[in-house]
């Protein structure tokens, strides 16, 4: 009888500006990484905007996927599975995060130490890839063989670790799509 319990990484593309910025970087079609604890993507974390309309008002967010900032998202979501042990810790840091939210900001000069490889740590602000490397390297299981502080939404997405569940709109995926779904989009979970 195995007691692992699954956890979900969830990769997207909102379109924003700012995506379009990261993207001329990474030249990955995916640059937001998000952690969930279901695959039904009701409860999604991460480093974002806390005001879908003000990209400047920034810092660790539950994220509604189903909401109108997602509506044209295109997503991957994968699957991976921990212990126990590991999955106690990653939902203690989120209830930390949770219980402590107003000193967690957003951390934009560390991504741009990706873009010339610079581990640039500050204390108390992460951006998404990060936030999402970092959570599983404190719970003792890294997702990439690299610093979290270099960690993108590309290097998540090429790891043997995770498991691919669904390509596709995301909308598609969580049923809140009005248009039909992408030709290329799957799902196996």
């Amino acid at each position: 009888m195995s007691n692992d319990k699954e956890v979900y990484i969830l990769l997207t593309d909102t379109g924003t500006v700012l995506t379009k910025i990261i993207r001329r970087f990474t030249k990955d079609p995916l640059n937001h990484a998000s952690i969930a604890f279901d695959s039904d993507l009701n409860e999604v974390y991460s480093f974002g905007r806390k005001n879908p309309s003000n990209p400047f008002f920034a810092g660790f967010v539950r994220e509604d996927v189903r909401g109108s900032f997602f509506d044209d998202s295109m997503c991957a979501l994968y699957r991976i599975k921990v212990d126990q042990n590991v999955y106690t810790n990653l939902k203690a840091q989120i209830r930390h995060f949770e219980q402590n939210q107003e000193m967690y900001k957003y951390n934009l000069i560390g991504m741009l130490g990706v873009v010339f490889n610079i581990e640039w740590e500050r204390k108390y602000a992460y951006f998404c890839s990060q936030f999402v490397a970092t959570l599983f390297k404190r719970s003792g299981m890294e997702l990439v063989d690299k610093s979290p502080l270099l960690v993108t939404p590309g290097d998540l997405q090429q790891t043997c670790r995770l498991e691919l569940v669904y390509a596709g709109r995301l909308h598609a995926y969580t049923g809140f799509d009005q248009m039909p779904a992408a030709a290329s989009s799957y799902r196996t979970a």
